[in-house]
Parts: structure tokens; sequence; C-alpha cells
């Protein structure tokens, strides 16, 4: 192990912390990158009985590091990212692991592989898992946050990921329906 290498791609990784995305927390704070990557792995966690044909440790560090290329790239909301900037990010990623040692760059070029080629129940989950909690975050936020696509959007987005999995189908609609209850009230005091 290089120490120095090391510390340098963990200060690297601050930057998760730093760049935030479009959503917003329950007190109207900007959500960082690191946050949503965090609640993305817990749920993995907390879903692991569901899913016993699955490695789901390797979904949980999947999670923690699906969004690494965000700490040089940012974050760029779904509904704009195109396949220019999803380039970048893999660029990105790629970069970063130059200096760690070969047998993690290795192990880490393997995990975002997977997750770009999507050819495993592993990173199904994973893509389901972040679409969903990106729809739980909106729900959190103030409505005043959301922009008029995502009152469709928070309705629709993840659903298809999600449908192949009982437990991941049945969390979005429950989101689906606290989606509803959010839009419901926004009407109700227009």
């Amino acid at each position: 192990m290089e120490a120095k290498n090391i510390m340098a791609f963990v200060h690297l990784l601050e930057q998760l912390k730093c760049r935030t995305r479009h959503a917003y927390t329950s007190t109207m704070r900007p959500e960082s990158v690191a946050e949503h990557c965090w609640r993305c792995a817990v749920l993995a966690y907390l879903l692991k009985e569901e899913f016993p044909e699955a490695d789901m440790n390797r979904v949980i560090l999947m999670a923690l590091v699906h969004d690494f290329g965000e700490a040089i790239t940012g974050d760029i909301p779904t509904f704009l990212k195109s396949s220019a900037d999803e380039e970048a990010e893999d660029s990105a990623v790629r970069s970063m692991l130059t200096s760690l040692p070969d047998k993690l760059r290795q192990e880490l070029l393997a995990i975002f592989d997977d997750i770009e080629q999507q050819e495993t129940v592993e990173s199904h989950i994973l893509r389901a898992i972040d679409r969903l909690e990106a729809v739980i975050q909106h729900n959190e936020s103030d409505l005043s946050t959301w922009i008029p696509l995502e009152w469709e959007l928070n309705l629709t987005h993840g659903v298809s990921e999600c449908e192949n999995f009982p437990a991941l189908a049945e969390l979005r609609e429950e989101a689906k329906q606290e989606s509803l209850r959010k839009l419901r009230k926004k009407e109700e005091n227009l």
C-alpha cells in the first residue's frame, strides 16, 4: 500500500460530500452525492434478505462507489444526462482509479464495468435502488424545490427498474403513493 496514493484518493472522494445533487433534504439543504450513495447502500443492506439469489455485499459496494466519477464531473440530473456526460463520468472514474494499487484498481474497475454493462442481477438491483432513492429523496423535500417535470417524473422514475423485483416494486409503489399524497396536498392548498 502507498499511503500517499490512498490519502490522495480519499481526499478526492471528499468532493462527493461537496457536490450537490438535483435534490434537497427535508431541511431544504441541497443533498450531496455522498449522502445519496450512503442511503443507496443502506437500502441495499436493509433489503439483503429479499434477494437470496444476489450477492448483496456486492450491491452494497456498488451503491457506495457508483457515483465516484461525480467527484470530478459533478451531478447531472438523469433527465439531462447525455451519453457524452456518461462517457465523461466513466473517464473520470478510470482516471481517478489510476493512483490506487493494481489489485484495488482492478476490483473497482470490475465493479464499474458491471454497473455499466447491466448484465448481472446485482447491477440491476443497484440501478433500481439508485432510482428509488432519488424518488424517496424528492418526496422528503419541499414541493417548492421540484421543477414541473418532476411532478410526473416522481410518479414514473425507476418503475421499470424496480418491477422485476417484488420488494423493490412494493417500495416503488409506496414511494409513488407518497408522491401522489404530496401532490394532492399541494393542489388542496392552491
